[in-house]
């Protein structure tokens, strides 16, 4: 489907209305005209695009201010923006790349933190043997905060099971968790513990929950004066400096729209029966299924959600998504097609 604006709540095809649960908009905030207000002010102080090297003898001041406010946010030493989530997990792997280190992959990793060399975490559901042998060795395991197709947090008690032996360094990408999961929105990155761990290390992209054109590195003050230092980081242009300020002047308008995005989930889980065919949990905006039956049964009665190969699966995935902009007769709309048809 080709459209001619952003879909949000809604969107038209060809002259025709449909309902929309698709894309990644979680809190609307892509299409909140209030928070569209403090981007158009932003636009007009920082210009639409600063097209510089973050190195470079002239340096904004936003960027040490956003950076601040979200290392303190997330609960890191520091943080780092770039101009995309994607960038960021590469950038990782990259800087990562260049040290004598194993990398392992949780299942279903997304491919920007997927290493070219990365072994899989697990074997026929058993933890990789070389993780429980006792050989001396840096490690990297590289995972999604909430995997495709699932709902609730991947677990971290595999870490417990690796040998003393390995020096642990975690890479997780809170794309899908960030402005979403936590008290706050910050994600599950904090409540990762383990006395097996060298270093942990986010990525994400600002682009889903969040509405902002960028990503996002976080971890000790070592480790990101490193990557700051590598050349790919140093010749890039950074992320756009007027949606940096217009998330801290809207931080309000999150806060307004996390709650209206609970209230939603409430709902949903009040009105609508566990099915075989889907997967929710009304802590997580999404609803997963593999059948196309879902797809179809939607489409025909003029509702548009995601479906798409996954690079990681081997199959088609039907992925419903509710925003904080969905009303209450939408949620009651799908629940009457989702019904009808399990």
């Amino acid at each position: 489907m080709i459209v001619d604006e952003f879909p949000d709540r809604e969107i038209t095809v060809n002259g025709e209305k449909y309902l929309y649960f698709g894309g990644t908009s979680y809190l609307g905030m892509a299409t909140n005209k209030e928070f569209q207000e403090i981007i158009s002010e932003s636009l007009k102080k920082w210009g639409s695009f600063y097209g510089s090297s973050r190195n470079a003898n002239v340096k904004l001041a936003i960027y040490d201010k956003f950076e601040s406010y979200f290392s303190d946010y997330l609960g890191t030493e520091t943080a780092l923006t770039v101009s995309s989530g994607t960038l960021a997990g590469k950038m990782v792997i990259d800087y990562l790349s260049k040290s004598e280190v194993v990398f392992f992959h949780y299942p279903k990793t997304h491919p920007a933190i997927l290493a070219p060399n990365s072994l899989p975490l697990f074997i026929n559901n058993k933890l990789h043997p070389k993780l429980q042998d006792a050989i001396l060795e840096e490690i990297v395991i590289t995972v999604d905060a909430i995997l495709p197709l699932e709902t609730t947090p991947t677990p971290f008690d595999f870490l417990n099971e690796i040998s003393s032996q390995k020096k642990i360094t975690l890479v997780v990408d809170e794309s899908h968790s960030l402005g979403i999961l936590g008290k706050l929105g910050e994600g599950i990155f904090s409540t990762i513990r383990s006395e097996k761990l060298y270093r942990k290390i986010m990525i994400s992209s600002l682009g889903k929950a969040f509405g902002l054109s960028g990503g996002i590195i976080a971890s000790d003050n070592q480790f990101i004066e490193g990557v700051r230092e590598e050349p790919v980081f140093v010749s890039s242009s950074g992320a756009n400096p007027a949606y940096l300020e217009a998330h801290i002047k809207g931080l309000h308008l999150y806060e307004k729209q996390r709650q209206l995005l609970t209230k939603n989930l409430d709902f949903l889980d009040k009105i609508l029966a566990p099915k075989r065919d889907f997967q929710f949990n009304k802590a997580y905006p999404v609803l997963y299924s593999n059948s196309d039956k879902i797809y179809k049964a939607l489409l025909k009665e003029n509702i548009v959600i995601a479906r798409f190969k996954y690079p990681t699966y081997e199959n088609y995935m039907s992925r419903i998504v509710i925003t904080a902009n969905h009303t209450t007769a939408d949620l009651m709309r799908l629940k009457q097609v989702l019904t009808f048809n399990n």
